[in-house]
């Protein structure tokens, strides 16, 4: 099946280097925000990504001028033309080189600032031993040279562009310490107290902190990378009976691929011969190998098993279901809570009022207490502790790591707002067919009213040919299996929520429920004696009437899925009600729910009415619903609802409408997508919490001189490092680990 695109503002994605903090993200948000043609603009700090919404189509070029002038680099993100993979590995590379390069600048920044520790580290046991000042000299000048580099480089691109961030802060508090300090050495008269180590030890654990912060920024965002892995760049095209191997860009739709035993599927299609077993654990979650045969779909970036498969191409490139997962974990990462915006704010005017609180800082200490040395370590304290880096990581850190967890167990979350709902639901809401049943339901009952079962079947079954329903599919693969002939209708109409009327051999035929036959004025009272047997053993039955007058009925029955109950008993341990919203009768719909343990039912809903449901639910339950649901007919409701919960295995619409996609076909994957969005949730929620705090906590302290220099350096590089390796921790989440 083709997929659904749906309709959306033009957009320019940029990979960005060289943000230190999040002030950096929040400055280039605004500028980018401000450009002409822009409706929106989000940077995300922690993914060093920038989407920009547009009014109308238009270039990257503008934006990426803007970026540069703002002191920062740009690059269009998967830039057509441009071997995605190629692009990645290369940027991968580089960002391992700068790595090694930081690892061995921190070690010698380690080894030069090691000898300036030891006399603070011996003093407390009554050792007092003192390099000289010339030598302290020569051991920090280096650090301070090379290590200060890269925060000069960065203050001076800020300042340049009109902004301020982490990096103003860092340079300009070990500047003024070391810079004092030089003036004391040389000056006549003695050194007196030096800040040599000061100045020393806040670069070496500022960079220490940020070695570990971008680490662990990197595991928060493995997902994607794994993700996009997955996509061979070559495929084995059929021509006739030969083989070529030929880059992924050059397969048309149409083509034919052949996949040996071990390879990945490169495109997605429909399967023209073959039988083999696909590892679909990365797409899907789904740990064990699921058999694939002729005329089944298979998805890229699969696993094939021992069997050799012939595919007929379907989907390429951003039209495959790999790429929509890319996309739809992309987006959801890239997403902004509504906090952050109160985050953005805090960050665009954190560092200027650090500024004046450090300089009121040092006229306080100096002017008030006469004490030069305690007012400016104080001051060069409060410069170092201040951290823009841990507000700015808080939220992104952890929607990139919880939605990557989700992504790994087949789990796709739209975005922010679906998190946010997940976390305070009331009420989940389900289909029944396909979602609560295998929605692969079997004729079980005909009856004939003249006794000529076959005839009746045959044309029930002639007049759905062309149908994609369920019941539809079942009775027409009933009629194959007894060979009966079948004949495509001259006229056909589907009535929503009711059935079908069609014209086959020239009769006027209607198949459906008893609205349907009332609105044709149909007699009905033979049938509906017979329905409502059938509909107490939980089958689902249809009245086939021709020209004008009832002539039988059709029962089916729909298994219900075997973790259906497990499912309801899950989401009640979460402490959510549960209910079902169906089409069906209000028997087959009862019977259903006495058997797996439903607490309502909404039953004999038209597809237009489950919205009106979903909002009668959210009502009574006095919170937020939840709709899951696989079909067409579902899209309207998964809308309404708070949060659409779509099954991987129905309809694109309703996937597109959905906040939540299951990758699954299994209801115990709703409480496990509920789960996952609380835990994320909460620990953005830990996050802002902590990095609020730190500072609130921390600036004070350091202002009243209770922290040294060195001691805030230090604070300031563990708040970051602790905020992501926090957010990393939702890396472990598994399905059913609650």
């Amino acid at each position: 099946m083709a997929p659904h695109r749906a309709a959306t503002a033009p957009t320019v994605t940029l990979d960005i280097t060289g943000m230190t903090c999040g002030g950096c993200a929040a400055r280039l948000q605004r500028t980018l925000a401000s450009a002409e043609g822009v409706s929106d603009a989000n940077v995300n700090f922690a993914l060093e990504r920038a989407t920009v919404t547009l009014r109308r189509k238009m270039s990257p070029a503008p934006f990426i001028a803007l970026v540069e002038q703002a002191g920062f680099q740009a690059r269009l993100h998967d830039e057509p033309g441009v071997n995605a993979r190629q692009e990645r590995e290369k940027a991968e590379a580089g960002q391992r080189a700068d790595e090694r390069r930081t690892v061995l600048l921190l070690v010698m920044a380690v080894l030069l600032t090691l000898p300036l520790v030891v006399p603070m580290v011996l003093m407390p046991f009554g050792i007092h031993w003192m390099l000289s000042p010339m030598t302290q000299l020569l051991l920090a000048a280096p650090v301070q040279v090379f290590v200060g580099a890269r925060f000069y480089r960065g203050a001076v691109k800020a300042l340049a562009s009109g902004g301020a961030n982490m990096d103003v802060l860092v340079a300009l508090g070990t500047s003024a310490a070391f810079g004092y300090s030089l003036y004391r050495v040389f000056v006549p008269g003695g050194a007196g107290h030096l800040y040599f180590e000061a100045s020393a030890v806040i670069l070496t654990l500022v960079l220490l902190g940020k070695l570990l912060e971008t680490r662990a920024k990197r595991s928060t965002s493995a997902a994607v990378r794994s993700l996009a892995a997955l996509r061979p760049d070559t495929a084995n095209r059929m021509v006739g009976d030969d083989v070529e191997t030929v880059a992924l860009s050059e397969i048309r739709l149409g083509d034919r691929v052949l996949v040996r035993p071990g390879e990945r599927v490169p495109v997605d299609g429909t399967i023209l011969s073959g039988t083999s077993e696909l590892d679909e654990a990365l797409i899907t979650g789904e740990s064990l190998p699921v058999t694939r045969q002729s005329g089944d779909w298979v998805t890229a970036g699969t696993v094939n098993g021992s069997g050799a498969l012939q595919v007929d191409v379907g989907a390429l490139g951003e039209d495959t279901t790999l790429a929509r997962i890319i996309r739809l974990v992309e987006g959801a990462q890239a997403s902004r809570a509504p906090v952050q915006k109160l985050v953005d704010q805090v960050s665009a005017i954190f560092v200027p009022v650090v500024l004046v609180l450090a300089a009121l800082t040092f006229a306080a200490w100096w002017f008030l207490a006469g004490d030069f040395d305690a007012a400016l370590s104080t001051a060069v304290a409060v410069l170092v502790i201040a951290c823009p880096c841990a507000l700015g990581l808080a939220t992104p850190t952890a929607l990139v790591a919880g939605t990557g967890a989700a992504a790994r167990a087949g789990i796709l979350i739209r975005d922010i707002e679906a998190l946010e709902v997940a976390h305070r639901l009331k009420v989940v809401a389900f289909d029944k067919t396909g979602t609560l049943t295998e929605g692969r339901p079997v004729v079980t009952d005909v009856v004939a009213f003249d006794k000529d079962t076959d005839r009746l079947l045959s044309v029930a079954a002639s007049a759905q040919l062309a149908s994609e329903h369920p019941l539809a599919h079942a009775m027409v693969n009933a009629a194959r299996a007894r060979n009966l002939p079948l004949a495509a209708p001259k006229e056909f109409e589907a009535v929503p929520g009711q059935g079908l009327v069609a014209v086959i051999g020239g009769h006027a035929l209607a198949i459906g429920n008893e609205a349907l036959m009332d609105q044709l004025k149909i007699d009905r009272f033979t049938a509906d004696s017979l329905r409502r047997n059938f509909e107490a053993d939980g089958k689902t039955s249809v009245i086939v009437a021709l020209d004008g007058r009832a002539v039988g009925v059709i029962a089916m029955a729909d298994e219900i899925r075997p973790t259906a109950r497990g499912a309801l008993e899950a989401l009640k341990a979460q402490g959510i009600r549960t209910a079902m919203v169906t089409g069906d009768t209000e028997a087959v719909a009862r019977s259903v729910a006495s058997r797996i343990g439903l607490d309502d039912v909404r039953a004999s809903v038209r597809p237009e009415g489950k919205a009106e449901a979903i909002a009668s639910l959210r009502q009574s339950a006095g919170g937020a619903v939840a709709m899951v649901g696989d079909g067409l007919n579902d899209a309207p409701a998964l809308a309404a609802a708070d949060i659409g919960i779509a099954m991987g295995s129905g309809a694109d619409v309703a996937m597109e409408a959905a906040g939540i996609t299951l990758m699954r076909s299994d209801p115990l994957m709703v409480a496990e997508a509920i789960a996952v969005s609380r835990a994320t949730f909460a620990k953005i929620r830990q996050n802002l919490f902590w990095a609020f705090a730190y500072n609130v906590i921390g600036i004070p302290l350091a202002a009243m001189g209770l922290l040294s220099p060195a001691l805030a350096g230090a604070a300031m590089a563990l708040s970051s490092v602790s905020v992501v390796t926090n957010a990393s921790l939702l890396r472990r989440w598994k399905p059913g680990k609650r």
